[in-house]
């Protein structure tokens, strides 16, 4: 068994528990009643490429943990290298996430397997995310970003159509924030612009350039996919990370040691009925957790227990020893971040 003291980024439920029978009119359906996500992109009255919907970011290698895609280590300015460096020697315990502070640039990037909600009108398109229940609104009115605005957790945001691709420029972010759950920290001069493309029914193409001259030497790139989750609604999220904080003492490099034959015996892929399977591996002598949306490092606090960026992870055994990896290993309730999943 895995029990897990919150699921912070970790795994989200089926959420067509929530309101059953109530498809989402307008989408094209098969046969028998599944939505065609192979479909042509819906259109607007407009005439524009509709992004409407509930959405998923797919797996795209390390993004949970990693935003910084291939930038190198020494192409952060020395400042940004030692406060990133510092939060890695110390399990990041004093970040946005562990603080339950809201998540800035990396809302829809970089917190894990936690779904969006698109509203779109002509002037204005809305973005929920049900992580930290937080929004931004992308103005499509004509306007420009604030000249001297206040410096925001989730930035001002004006956007435009290029052809179909919605393009999105974002600034204005307080410095409070980290680019992804590694740490890695950004200023206020942060400018991130995002291109929109829904090439179908049920996927939408989104690349997101990142540029902080004050943080780094040169921007970069994300590649990025989001999967349509039809006939579903989001759900209420509330943090609760720092009740965990406690548990991310000592600094990396103290951490326990996990004989080969113990990882060897955790290793394997927990399932249960409403969750994504999680994949818990040895990758070079050291635990790692596959959420399906990117690896993230285990650190090690005694044979079987473990912290992930606030979350407590703790594998249960029976009488015999025997671990529990395939079925019924993750079992229990969500609404937010439930006080613990066993």
């Amino acid at each position: 068994m895995l029990k897990l003291a919150t699921i912070l980024c970790l795994v989200t439920v089926s959420l067509t528990a929530q309101w059953p029978n109530h498809p989402a009119p307008g989408l094209p359906r098969t046969a028998d009643g599944k939505v065609n996500l192979a479909a042509p992109a819906p259109r607007t009255a407009e005439g524009k490429p509709d992004l409407s919907g509930v959405w998923i970011i797919k797996n795209y290698g390390g993004g949970l943990f990693y935003t910084t895609g291939d930038l190198k280590p020494d192409e952060m300015l020395p400042w940004a290298a030692a406060i990133y460096k510092q939060r890695e020697a110390d399990f990041r315990r004093d970040t946005d996430g562990i603080r339950c502070q809201p998540p800035g640039p990396k809302a829809g990037i970089a917190v894990g397997n936690f779904p969006l909600k698109i509203i779109q009108t002509p002037d204005l398109i809305a973005v929920l995310y049900e992580y930290q229940t937080v929004y931004r609104q992308f103005f499509m009115d004509g306007r420009g970003l604030p000249e001297d605005g206040q410096p925001t957790w989730m930035g001002y945001s004006v956007a435009r159509w290029d052809g179909d691709t919605l393009v999105v420029t974002t600034a204005g972010y307080n410095d409070k924030t980290s680019l992804d759950l590694a740490g890695h920290p950004h200023t206020e001069a942060l400018r991130m612009t995002e291109r929109y493309h829904r090439r179908d029914v049920g996927h939408i193409d989104l690349e997101v350039a990142f540029d902080d001259p004050k943080a780094y030497k040169r921007s970069w790139t994300l590649p990025l996919e989001l999967d349509l989750l039809p006939d579903q609604q989001m759900i209420e999220y509330v943090c609760e990370n720092e009740r965990d904080a406690r548990h991310l003492i000592g600094t990396s490099g103290e951490e326990a040691s996990v004989p080969a034959d113990v990882q060897a015996k955790f290793s394997g892929t927990y399932e249960s009925p409403g969750f994504p399977a999680v994949r818990v591996f040895s990758e070079a002598g050291k635990f790692t957790i596959d959420t399906g949306v990117g690896k993230v490092p285990l650190i090690a606090h005694a044979d079987n227990t473990f912290t992930m960026e606030g979350t407590g992870v703790e594998f249960v055994t029976d009488a015999k020893g025997a671990v529990y990896r395939h079925g019924g290993a993750l079992d229990g309730r969500r609404s937010g971040v439930p006080p613990e999943v066993s």
